[in-house]
């Protein structure tokens, strides 16, 4: 049995088609298919089900690649080891992050980081708080940043930073007569939300009523907050903003912005997040600490805000 046998296997599981996985491992499908079937001969099972399209894994071979993967993982452990211990900063970060936080914080800290550890790789794609759940698990990403508390077992939190939370209103509208306004007042107009499936429509959503939201004869809800933000400047309404995605405003657009009423502001926990085997702990710590040297001090104290009343 090899290392080089138990990734094969892990591609097969991840791609459920031979071919593909065979493209992933940059290997011919017959060189693949033959270390798969030495591998099941020198255990004597079949971790395979070739009958079936797209290919599955068979009851014992499910228990098979659940061991593999924490023995993949753990052998690139060691060159990892070897390379903190060398003072050698290099190798691959797979990171995921959620739609509401890339388009502001990625600019914050890439270029800063990718000049400075020339050696590290820095893939990242953004997608839902699900998925990068999901990902870690699979060991398909090395961490995530996204919004917590998530309270997932097995997963590590390491919070980074706190954003407060923002009404934007459309020029004109009536709540622009007020330095602050109440949740409840947001109710009383068209309250432009994201999608399904994105964490931020969940956090408004428990902030509002819903029940009481008022809908006008066109309702629209988008997949990213730039899609709101034109259609509260271009139509009329109100959105949420979280405090990054208001930085690049305009100066008429920020006056636009406003508080609301009480010490307590609503708040979110940004954090970094992976799971408990996670091996890459240098490269971690060095992301961290350029993403909180990047972000305004303010931010990175819970004290920014009261309450964390998004979860």
């Amino acid at each position: 049995m090899t290392i080089q046998q138990l990734e094969y296997i892990l591609a097969v599981d991840k791609h459920r088609h031979f071919g593909h996985a065979a493209e992933a491992c940059f290997v011919t499908q017959p060189t693949l298919s033959a270390q798969i079937s030495k591998l099941e001969k020198e255990l004597e099972i079949i971790i395979f089900d070739r009958s079936k399209m797209p290919v599955i894994p068979t009851e014992v071979g499910a228990q098979i690649l659940a061991q593999a993967k924490r023995v993949v993982s753990e052998s690139k452990g060691i060159y990892e080891m070897v390379a903190a211990l060398k003072g050698d900063i290099s190798g691959v970060i797979k990171l995921g992050i959620i739609p509401t936080l890339a388009p502001y914080l990625l600019p914050l800290f890439v270029r800063q980081f990718i000049e400075k550890y020339p050696n590290v790789q820095l893939e990242v794609e953004e997608m839902v708080t699900e998925e990068v759940v999901k990902r870690l698990r699979n060991d398909e990403l090395d961490l995530g940043i996204v919004v917590t508390p998530l309270a997932e077992q097995g997963i590590l939190e390491k919070p980074m930073f706190y954003e407060n939370f923002y009404a934007f209103l459309s020029p004109g509208h009536k709540l622009l007569e007020k330095k602050q306004v109440e949740i409840e007042e947001l109710l009383d107009d068209e309250l432009w939300v994201l999608q399904q499936g994105h964490c931020f429509r969940d956090q408004v959503l428990n902030l509002c009523d819903q029940a009481k939201f008022h809908r006008m004869n066109f309702h629209y809800e988008s997949g990213s907050l730039e899609g709101l933000k034109n259609m509260v400047n271009r139509y009329q309404g109100v959105t949420l903003l979280p405090e990054l995605a208001t930085h690049d405003l305009n100066e008429e657009e920020k006056s636009r912005l406003r508080t609301f009423v009480g010490l307590e502001q609503p708040v979110r926990e940004v954090s970094i997040v992976l799971t408990r085997s996670f091996l890459k702990k240098k490269l971690v710590e060095l992301l961290f600490e350029e993403i909180t040297v990047a972000i305004p001090h303010a931010m990175t104290s819970k004290a920014h805000g009261k309450v964390v009343r998004f979860k």
